[in-house]
């Protein structure tokens, strides 16, 4: 008679440094092959931050079915980002200045008080971003961080942007 409950395999009784030993190879791999290497890299390790604590609250009967579905749980979330994003940036461009345009002194001032209203993490990757056009993979590089940090602090800078502009 079945009490419901699976049989639970013998990696579940392995420590988490011996999991990440034996499927980390593989896991990237699949990672690289679904999502491209640089966003692999990222992806990787939120999975692993966010596989550590199964571990240790119950048994986990299939780890590299975890490992995919927080990966992919983690991509569509940034997927929804870069969708929110990109909204925000297509708001402040429709209330921006049309092509061949010259912006008048009071827009002008109003941009430099944007600017100046964020916060400096955000500040140094907006003013590299839209003035001096780097991607966000050079910022990151420039500065220190990952793309996806990049990508997080460019969306909360634009969302403070619009949130004042509406203001």
């Amino acid at each position: 008679m079945s009490d419901g409950f699976q049989r639970v395999s013998e990696d579940s009784l392995i420590p988490w440094d011996a999991l990440y030993n034996r499927y980390s190879s593989w896991f990237k791999s699949r990672l690289i092959r679904r999502y491209g290497i640089e966003e692999a890299e990222d992806l990787a390790q939120e999975t692993w931050l966010r596989f550590g604590p199964y571990q240790g609250r119950t048994e986990v009967a299939h780890p590299r079915a975890l490992l995919l579905r927080i990966a992919a749980n983690l991509a569509a979330n940034g997927k929804a980002r870069e969708v929110r994003r990109d909204r925000h940036v297509q708001e402040l461009a429709q209330t921006g200045v049309g092509e061949g345009e010259q912006p008048r002194q009071d827009e002008e001032v109003l941009a430099r008080q944007l600017v100046q209203s964020l916060p400096e993490p955000l500040r140094d990757v907006f003013v590299l971003s839209r003035f001096v056009g780097m991607t966000n993979a050079q910022i990151g590089e420039r500065l220190g961080l990952s793309t996806k940090t990049v990508e997080w602090r460019m969306t909360k800078a634009l969302a403070h942007c619009a949130a004042q502009l509406r203001r």
